[in-house]
């Protein structure tokens, strides 16, 4: 039974100066750069029909490439934070793109995603990480910035059952199309 998601990959020299951002806090694990990747929508572990019924949908996706880039760090978990990520600048069509992930993933019968979309790259994840080790950490490095990076394609993932995931395999590609004028 895999366990899937869809995502975007992230350019190799984009990664490296996500993976310059480690280090300094206190009870973080640190995700690999080869595993960074924008979640679109985790899939779950579903069976091989659900698995290739998603694979085939996601081809119908007729979307076109646009720019991203990142603008800050931020924590999830609040008091007891979970995890640091960077975080995606506003991006209308990535939005969309994953509207439409949602969409065609509960047309297959995936139970609707309800977390609020919060596109992201996780940096590291935190056990026994205090709030102000955190705080200290995005005050230091919170004012991270990239340029931007074309996105052409997204991707299904493969991952194993792990704690913190990885490493992730990618199963399928999808091209977007040219970028609209």
């Amino acid at each position: 039974m895999p366990r899937l998601f869809t995502g975007i990959e992230i350019p190799s020299g984009i990664a490296e100066a996500l993976n310059m951002l480690r280090g300094g806090l206190p009870g973080a694990r640190w995700i690999d750069r080869e595993n960074y990747h924008i979640t679109l929508r985790f899939l779950g572990d579903i069976d091989d029909r659900m698995a290739n019924d998603a694979a085939s949908i996601l081809a119908d996706i007729k979307k076109p490439a646009f720019d991203l880039h990142f603008d800050g760090l931020a924590s999830f978990g609040g008091r007891k934070p979970r995890s640091v990520y960077a975080q995606v600048a506003a991006a209308p069509p990535l939005v969309d793109l994953q509207d439409e992930h949602e969409r065609l993933m509960r047309r297959i019968g995936l139970v609707p995603e309800t977390r609020k979309f919060t596109p992201h790259v996780t940096l590291a994840r935190l056990r026994g990480t205090s709030s102000l080790d955190v705080a200290d950490y995005l005050s230091a490095r919170g004012f991270f910035r990239t340029a931007p990076f074309p996105v052409t394609r997204f991707v299904l993932f493969s991952s194993r059952a792990s704690t913190g995931g990885g490493p992730y395999v990618v199963e399928e590609s999808y091209s977007l199309g040219p970028v609209s004028s």
